[in-house]
């Protein structure tokens, strides 16, 4: 499928507003792969479908996740979670894409994960920081990623753990592991 056909079934899905923070995921996981060299195709291709099953009801994404396969452990957690894996699994089944490094970095892009390819780092990032995310910690994520994608991505976990543990909410565990993982790295890297 070509460019202007993916752009297209990927805006089909949701509404304008969610399509433009699409797109600022796609220009900037693109600055990313270049800056960090990854792979600035993949990076465009996964940063477009990184949402694309974001605003599908609920009701849609529990059924998917359970009538084909998924963790079913989703389902104990935010639903904020879910789109990812169903998104991994839609553009496979409805857009045909089979790139497996393109597909995690589809459904890991809002957990993370241990052992994050450069891939998972760019798009996850890239969704955190892109020009129209405005919350507490933002632009110190942003100055972070003009030099390091670890730190970056770190300072990016951790403003999701406090923003979930001030809401009261309970924390996904490959959130966890893959910020452990990451500062792991950064102090191996020391």
């Amino acid at each position: 499928m070509d460019r202007e056909l993916l752009i297209e079934a990927v805006k089909r899905q949701m509404p304008e507003k969610r399509y433009r923070h699409v797109a600022g995921v796609v220009d900037t996981a693109f600055v990313l792969a270049q800056r960090f060299g990854g792979d600035p195709d993949k990076a465009w291709l996964a940063a477009l479908l990184h949402d694309y099953a974001k605003a599908w009801p609920t009701d849609r994404m529990e059924r998917i996740i359970r009538e084909q396969g998924l963790p079913p452990e989703l389902l104990a957690y935010d639903k904020e979670l879910w789109h990812a894996h169903v998104g991994a699994w839609a553009v496979r089944d409805e857009l045909g894409i089979e790139d497996e490094e393109v597909l995690d970095a589809v459904r890991y892009h809002t957990s993370g994960r241990e052992n994050m390819t450069l891939l998972d780092r760019i798009v996850c990032l890239a969704d955190y920081m892109e020009p129209s995310r405005a919350f507490p910690g933002v632009e110190r994520i942003r100055k972070l990623a003009e030099t390091n994608l670890n730190e970056a991505l770190v300072a990016g976990f951790d403003s999701t753990i406090v923003h979930l543990l001030e809401k009261g909410k309970m924390i996904f565990p490959l959130t966890v592991l893959a910020r452990n993982a990451l500062v792991r790295e950064i102090r191996a890297s020391d």
